[in-house]
């Protein structure tokens, strides 16, 4: 067929939609060279006439015409309502497998509309003459062959973005003018969504734009007219001749409007004109949040969690399991509706069909009844996509309903279904309006009106509090719900009182005895959950942690979990977006074994996962625990607390002054130090007085110069550090000052060192009298065979499995508790042995003399002596300073890094470290399983936990 006969014929016709329409697209298929449903799938599969006609109630289909992935079309008669179509389809479109098109047409025009869910959508409007434009039916053709080429370039991310950053700007200049903050991010908000109503036609005409266009020339005209504005919205009533509906919901709960300039009329009017009603809510409030609350500023441009990341938690908490409920309830149903069409007696019939009707509508009020709490809810993204999930489910419900034969139902769930709890106020109050705007679009989306009077609903169940801490000082109590899920704050231990403050940090461990002390902050919410469900106020939960809740003290919060419940699904090592950082994150979903769910660990099954986010291997290394022998061994370094150190022209200035009035030196009290990153890179020489063995403040101040410096410094130290800081009572001496580190390594000349977080975990030794710092871990031996042991592959599989893992790197961090004072040594090598008792031991001998030859090839590659130069301090007493023979020679060292050896990995390192295995594969008897290759890292992790086993049991 060609165009113009195509043209000739539709537009004379003047049959009624039901006789002309697959006529039409029979010859609309004809036009575009495409085959008809009929010739192309004869099953009617994925291309189709009356999609949904199957339903036993029968009568028309959810669409005129279905092609799988494309589209879904209705028809109208001639000059009919095309939006009443469109709704039709939007209603039915989950039905219709979500399709990117929907198409409605009333045989003279054909209108397209785009309906990705991730993209501002697109309308494209063909009338019948237009089909002799070649581009025309190219783009008609595309719906059936390559749809995705009609998908919209602008994301809603994107549209977001570009709202959030104008009203960054107005919300900044607005604090300037020193009003509130608080009140500013309450008046944005209304701005905000005034101007989502006006796009979503809730408020009539574009009456807002307008009223930004008319205070162009006259900004002292916008407090009052949006005072006028307000005042209607929140009750209803008008504003000149337009009406405006009740909106109030709280947001909108007296007249207060500030006024604007300039300036920020013109960013309102330019943020005006964006289609508003297409925002994104899963990240609405996040962007907004960031420009409203002054200590978030910062965060403008950062990077935040997309909405999949939100679903992996979602979906096995919320979705999974009440599908599954649905799933039975279906069942059900279709068992009495087949027993009603089997029936002879009328009477029989009608009892069948009731009973299906009941089983309806008990499931529809089980999810009516159905409540999410986010106890952490941030601006608002789990409690929006819970909510659009529960409104899918119960949509998806009526229609897989009315498709068996049961009257139609429409949806009834609203916002009241998700609750939340927030501590900062713009993040709550933003929560709610993410949660407004979601329920208006999923109305639209699916082709119903939004709800009225009010058009918001009241969100107090969002409440701006603290979840784990009552004012009073106990536990916060958490309201009822069906399912918790969240992205609660991460901070470590040592964070904590830096970020919350040291007397909150108190009473938090305090009022949760069972969280140990050095637990992150994120596993009190974990406690919590598992409080609800032992106390039957949760049926689930799942929650988003920092991967480091595999190991360590936090891991403490999952054990009983495990233990008395299960965790039913997890990933355990994923990448996440917090505060606009990347970090990695576990995430963990659990019941108290009342669910059916099936259990996944990383999107795999499993029978069953563990506390450290691990499989079933026969063995459970989370039971494994310290051993006697290797108590006291391994120490963090001090924590100095204050502003004790020095660089390298502060400590020769002191270190050679004048003998003090006690006649002693400064070189008494100043001591160099490292830490993790000293180890792992070439870091500035750093040094630090330490008043340790000068406790009383009398004989600290006889040391004139560092007292003096210390004693000036300090305040200006207190004031500037993100630490909330009690000050403490003996400023001079450090935070920890390390008396069992001195105490264990007094007699030693030199002690090995480790990073406590590092992309590998390597081992140094270093002289006595260098302190280690609280960025490593310090091991009271200075024997290689020691050293080799916790070198070797053993001791590094250990560690891994372990300990935590830190930051965006998803570096492991070590720990004396569970990296160390676990680890089985080879027996008669053990820690509570002296070295010289076991020196004529050949597999001592063995590993000692491996060790000794990795650590000098590896000190000749970090330090060669044709590149440094090894000077003596300018004061006795201090390691030999190592400096670069000229300029060319430092370019050179900048390189020579363990990590970057480490990242290479040469030849002759590897073959180092392999002869060290293998003689600590010896000392365990495991020599022939090793050289065999039998010696896996699951199968070196189950000798050894038993071997863990064995000698915890003989303690």
């Amino acid at each position: 067929m060609q165009a113009a006969d195509f043209i000739k014929k539709w537009e004379a016709a003047e049959l009624k939609e039901r006789s002309a329409s697959q006529a039409h697209f029979l010859d609309l298929c004809a036009l575009l060279g495409i085959e008809d449903p009929i010739s192309a799938d004869p099953k009617g599969d994925w291309f189709t006439f009356e999609r949904g006609a199957s339903k036993t109630s029968g009568g028309e289909g959810w669409a005129d015409v279905w092609r799988k992935g494309c589209f879904a079309w209705e028809y109208k008669g001639k000059k009919k309502d095309l939006d009443k179509a469109f709704d039709q389809l939007l209603q039915y479109s989950i039905a219709l497998e979500n399709p990117p098109l929907l198409i409605v047409s009333d045989m003279t025009r054909i209108r397209i509309q785009t309906n990705w869910t991730n993209t501002v959508q697109q309308v494209h409007e063909i009338t019948t003459p237009d089909l002799l434009d070649a581009s025309k039916r190219d783009l008609l053709r595309a719906c059936f062959t390559d749809p995705e080429s009609l998908r919209p370039a602008k994301t809603r991310q994107a549209l977001t973005e570009e709202a959030a950053q104008k009203f960054a700007s107005l919300a900044q200049r607005l604090r300037e003018r020193e009003h509130d903050p608080e009140t500013v991010a309450h008046f944005v908000n209304r701005l905000v969504f005034c101007m989502f109503a006006e796009d979503v036609d809730l408020l009539p005409n574009k009456m807002f734009q307008k009223m930004l266009e008319l205070c162009q020339k006259d900004p002292t005209e916008f407090q009052p007219f949006a005072k006028d504005l307000f005042a209607a919205m929140q009750s209803g009533g008008r504003v000149g001749f337009e009406k405006v509906e009740w909106f109030n919901g709280g947001l909108f709960d007296d007249d207060t409007a500030l006024p604007l300039e300039k300036e920020d009329l013109a960013d309102l009017l330019a943020a005006a004109k964006l289609d508003w009603s297409e925002i994104d809510p899963s990240i609405l409030g996040t962007l907004f949040e960031r420009g409203l609350d002054p200590d978030k500023r910062s965060q403008l441009g950062a990077h935040y969690t997309d909405r999949d990341k939100i679903m992996q938690i979602v979906n096995p908490v919320v979705v999974e399991p009440l599908l599954a409920e649905w799933a039975e309830v279906k069942a059900q149903i279709e068992a009495a509706l087949s027993k009603a069409e089997s029936a002879k007696a009328r009477s029989a019939r009608t009892k069948a069909e009731k009973e299906a009707e009941r089983l309806h509508a008990a499931f529809l009020e089980r999810l009516r009844g159905f409540r999410v709490l986010d106890p952490a809810c941030g601006s608002g993204n789990f409690l929006y996509l819970s909510l659009l999930a529960l409104k899918d489910i119960e949509h998806r419900t009526n229609l897989e309903a009315e498709a068996l034969g049961l009257p139609r139902g429409f949806p009834t769930i609203g916002p009241e279904c998700v609750k939340g709890i927030e501590l900062n106020p713009y993040a709550a109050e933003l929560a709610r309006v993410s949660v407004w705007v979601g329920e208006i679009q999923w109305m639209r989306r699916n082709g119903f009106d939004a709800a009225r009077n009010p058009i918001l609903r009241p969100l107090g169940t969002i409440e701006n509090r603290d979840a784990v801490l009552a004012p009073e000082g106990s536990k916060a109590d958490w309201p009822d719900a069906d399912a918790v899920v969240g992205n609660p704050p991460f901070l470590g231990a040592y964070k904590m009182s830096i970020e919350l403050g040291e007397d909150y940090v108190r009473q938090l461990r305090k009022a949760w005895p069972d969280v140990p002390g050095s637990a992150d902050l994120v596993a009190y919410w974990f406690a919590k959950s598992w409080e609800q469900m032992n106390n039957g106020h949760l049926e689930r939960a799942g929650l988003v942690s920092t991967n480091s809740i595999r190991g360590g003290a936090s891991r403490e919060v999952l054990k009983p979990i495990v233990a008395e419940g299960r965790i039913y699904s997890a990933f355990a090592d994923e990448s996440w977006t917090v505060e606009g950082a990347a970090v990695r994150v576990s995430m963990i979903c659990f019941d108290d074994h009342h669910g059916q769910s099936p259990v996944t660990l990383n999107g795999t099954m499993t029978a069953e996962i563990l506390s450290d986010l691990t499989g079933s291997t026969g063995y459970d290394l989370t039971d494994a625990k310290k051993i006697r022998e290797n108590n006291g061994v391994c120490i963090r370094g001090i924590e100095s607390g204050g502003p004790f150190e020095l660089g390298h022209s502060d400590f020769v200035a002191l270190a050679t002054a004048p003998t003090n009035p006690n006649g002693l030196r400064n070189t008494e009290v100043l001591w160099p130090v490292l830490n993790g990153s000293n180890i792992l890179k070439r870091a500035p020489e750093r040094y630090l007085i330490d008043f340790s063995d000068h406790p009383d403040e009398m004989q600290a101040s006889l040391f004139e110069g560092p007292y003096h410096r210390l004693q000036s410094q300090y305040s200006d130290y207190v004031a500037k550090s993100k630490r909330k800081v009690v000050v403490r009572e003996k400023w001079w001496l450090h935070r920890r000052s390390g008396e069992a580190l001195r105490r264990e390594t007094k007699d030693l000349t030199r002690k090995i060192v480790t990073p406590r977080v590092g992309k590998y975990r390597v081992f140094v030794f270093v002289d006595a009298s260098v302190l280690a710092d609280s960025a490593s871990f310090v091991i009271a031996r200075d024997d290689y065979t020691t050293f080799g042991i916790l070198h070797s592959r053993f001791h590094e599989s250990w560690s891994l499995r372990l300990g935590t893992f830190l930051g965006v790197g998803n570096d492991p961090r070590y720990t004396a508790s569970t990296t160390f004072e676990t680890f089985p040594f080879p027996k008669g090598l053990t820690p509570d042995i002296s070295a010289t008792r076991y020196v004529d031991d050949p597999r001592a001998q063995k590993i000692a003399k491996a060790a000794a030859e990795l650590n000098r090839l590896r000190e000749n590659w970090l330090n060669p002596p044709d590149l440094v130069d090894r000077v003596p301090e300018v004061v006795e007493g201090y390691p030999d300073r190592l400096i670069p023979k000229d300029d060319k020679a430092a370019k050179e060292l900048k390189k020579r890094t363990l990590t970057n050896l480490y990242n290479a990995r040469p030849a002759w390192l590897d073959h180092a470290h392999k002869k060290l295995d293998e003689a600590v594969a010896e000392a365990y008897d495991w020599g022939d399983d090793w050289r065999d290759g039998k010696l896996t890292d699951d199968e070196i992790l189950a000798r050894l936990f038993r071997l863990n086993q064995e000698r915890v049991a003989k303690q």
